[in-house]
């Protein structure tokens, strides 16, 4: 074998990703949400604002329960996300919220997460052959959803 290709296979096969690490970032993606919209949970935020903000909570937990309902089917434990990590989160939100608009300043956070979960969403879809349809099904409704999240958020800017 040629030392080109060698270096060539070898670097696709490190950036290959399976099922499990597509569902694993999914579930991820999904706590991440979750955490940031408990870290603003508190806040005066405006009623239709926080509304919003509660029916995505709920479709993060739905997504929760199907990510961890398709692992269990197909055999796979998934890492939550680390604690540490939904920790920093809610840190950060803290201080990026300790001044200013709130209700802004919070649409443009969730609007930074959703966009920060597509990207890396489709990067990890783009990085996985082939992909498990269950699991393509899930992720793809994830983005659609990060995506309509993102438009709702717009109108609180």
């Amino acid at each position: 074998m040629h030392k080109n290709t060698l270096v060539t296979q070898t670097i696709k096969g490190d950036m290959m990703k399976s099922n499990k690490d597509l569902l694993a970032s999914a579930l991820k993606t999904t706590q991440m949400g979750q955490t940031g919209i408990r870290s603003v949970d508190t806040l005066p935020l405006r009623s239709d604002l926080m509304t919003a903000l509660h029916v995505q909570l709920k479709e993060y937990d739905e997504f929760e329960k199907k990510t961890l309902a398709l692992a269990e089917k197909k055999g796979w434990v998934l890492d939550d996300l680390h604690p540490m990590v939904k920790a920093m989160a809610k840190a950060t939100t803290r201080t990026k919220l300790s001044y200013g608009n709130v209700d802004s300043k919070t649409a443009a956070m969730m609007i930074q997460g959703n966009t920060r979960g597509m990207i890396k969403g489709l990067r990890n879809l783009h990085a996985c052959d082939p992909v498990d349809p269950e699991v393509k099904a899930l992720c793809q409704n994830l983005l659609d959803c990060e995506k309509d999240n993102i438009k709702q958020m717009q109108g609180f800017l």
